[in-house]
């Protein structure tokens, strides 16, 4: 019996080098994983998952032209985050419910990546008659809103609301309106790609959800 588990043993051993020695499969190179995050291209928010140079990105939804001014009283257009990654929001500065709550989740982000110039974030007045580029930068400075990581944007209200609605899917499930003639408020946060895609939203009271959006904005630089 002994001789017949040294023999066995022997046997396995020979496999076993064998199977070391043996070249691994070569794995397919220089193609394209999927992202690791979705693009999203309606409002119904479903998840599309594409390759890098899916040609279907192509004519996929982007957040179109715009031009607003900021706090400083600069032009902020497309060119602005031209390469860029972003996080865009709406607020106003009277604003005495939301407002407030996502400002300081959005001083979050605004301090993690400070150091990050492809990094913004674009937050967009939706009460641009009262809030002017005066107004915003009293804002700016008394909530310590750097503008060079942080722009408030004001400018023409119905591109401001056509853009929420139809480039950020902003719509009446989510939020809060500000009265009957104003546009729905929502504390969504939008992030934006550097293409302009976007690839996710996140709840901008919720402390979990802005930490998601914090690591998805790292994975996005790795892209």
């Amino acid at each position: 019996m002994k001789k017949w588990l040294n023999l066995i043993n022997a046997l396995m051993a020979m496999v076993a080098v064998q199977f070391v020695a043996m070249p691994l499969m070569a794995q397919p190179s220089g193609e394209p994983a999927l992202a690791e995050l979705p693009y999203y291209g309606s409002a119904e928010f479903t998840p599309h998952w594409f390759k890098s140079d899916s040609p279907e990105l192509a004519d996929f939804h982007q957040v179109p032209a715009f031009s607003f001014m900021d706090q400083q009283g600069e032009i902020v257009t497309q060119d602005t985050v031209k390469d860029k990654i972003y996080v865009a929001s709406f607020f106003f500065t009277r604003c005495p419910g939301i407002c407030p709550r996502m400002k300081s989740q959005l001083s979050k982000v605004q301090s993690e990546f400070m150091d990050d110039d492809d990094i913004m974030i674009v937050s967009h007045s939706i009460q641009p008659g009262n809030d002017t580029i005066e107004v915003l930068q009293q804002y700016a400075q008394k909530n310590h809103i750097n503008a060079a990581k942080w722009l408030l944007v004001t400018g023409d209200r119905e591109q401001i609301y056509s853009l929420a609605k139809k480039a950020y899917f902003a719509n009446e499930d989510l939020g809060e309106y500000v009265s009957k003639e104003d546009f729905l408020h929502t504390e969504n946060l939008v992030l934006v790609d550097k293409n302009r895609h976007i690839r996710g939203i996140y709840n901008g009271l919720n402390n979990t959800s802005v930490a998601d959006l914090i690591t998805d904005i790292k994975r996005l630089m790795s892209e």
